[in-house]
């Protein structure tokens, strides 16, 4: 039985038995695919930095740099590890395995929530940077919760004009080692521009520039839109978040078959009940390929 079938397996008798959850949501402020913006959430912004407001972020449920021992920051580790075990790992099977697409089947299920978290967590590692993209280029969900100027460039920008350069679109932030990347303008071609060589060659220097860089791309849903499935060409490890008791068992199956299932994919329960009072965390679903 393969990576993903054990996985899928493993989904089934959770939603079906309430079990424990791989990754809960916690807290009424997050609802959806990350919280409801009511302002803001960066105070200044110049063209290659931005600061965001960390505390409005941990308000609305995120984890900042601050963030205690807390289920939501335990349960992200858990996700986290195996991602940054396979990130740096060497050999033909780990080519892009430190670009890690997060997406979902639908839209709602909470991927940006879990993209931003990761990118957070793995922020406070102390020898890895990491940068975020936003790639759900038709609805920017990042930009919009870190409550980036919606005039920013960004990667369609870079992706239709040749002469900006990647130092162009990125932005510093005021957590150490967390770079954003947002989405930019928006372009009624977002699939080409997503598949062309530019796109190619762009997630190549993300990825290599830096010796210890991770790369989240938070995608659009692969049952919405046809960008994820182009972006998931080019990524080497692949996030799927399902909705517990909403995702249902056909739209898992019809998500990753639209995937390469020679990839490195984990899937992710959220928005589960908990039903452990301890310390227990549980993460489900195999990191690997899928003949493992």
């Amino acid at each position: 039985m393969s990576t993903i079938e054990k996985a899928i397996g493993k989904l089934g008798e959770l939603t079906q038995g309430d079990t424990q959850p791989d990754f809960d949501i916690i807290g009424s402020a997050v609802s959806g695919e990350g919280a409801a913006v009511s302002r803001p959430v960066s105070s200044k912004q110049s063209p290659n930095r931005v600061e965001l407001d960390l505390a409005q972020l941990e308000r609305m449920g995120f984890l900042t740099p601050e963030s205690g021992r807390g289920q939501l920051n335990e349960e992200i580790r858990h996700v986290k590890r195996p991602l940054l075990i396979n990130a740096f790992r060497s050999g033909e099977a780990y080519q892009a395995s430190n670009l890690i697409m997060v997406t979902s089947a639908r839209p709602g299920e909470g991927k940006t929530f879990s993209s931003i978290n990761l990118a957070m967590s793995i922020a406070k590692e102390r020898d890895k940077t990491v940068l975020l993209v936003d790639a759900d280029v038709a609805r920017p969900s990042v930009s919009r919760t870190l409550g980036l100027q919606p005039k920013l460039p960004g990667l369609v920008d870079y992706l239709v004009d040749d002469s900006l350069a990647l130092s162009d679109i990125l932005l510093k932030t005021n957590v150490a080692n967390l770079r954003v990347l947002p989405a930019g303008s928006s372009h009624i071609h977002s699939t080409e521009l997503l598949a062309s060589d530019a796109m190619r060659q762009l997630v190549t220097e993300m990825s290599q520039r830096y010796s210890d860089r991770v790369v989240i791309i938070d995608s659009p849903p692969l049952l919405a839109t046809s960008e994820a499935a182009v972006l998931a060409s080019l990524v080497g490890q692949i996030v799927m978040i399902v909705e517990s008791e909403k995702t249902s068992r056909q739209e898992v199956n019809d998500a990753l078959g639209l995937l390469d299932q020679s990839k490195m994919i984990g899937l992710v329960l959220n928005k589960s009940r908990p039903v452990f009072t301890s310390d227990y965390y549980g993460y489900y679903g195999g990191y690997g390929s899928s003949g493992d």
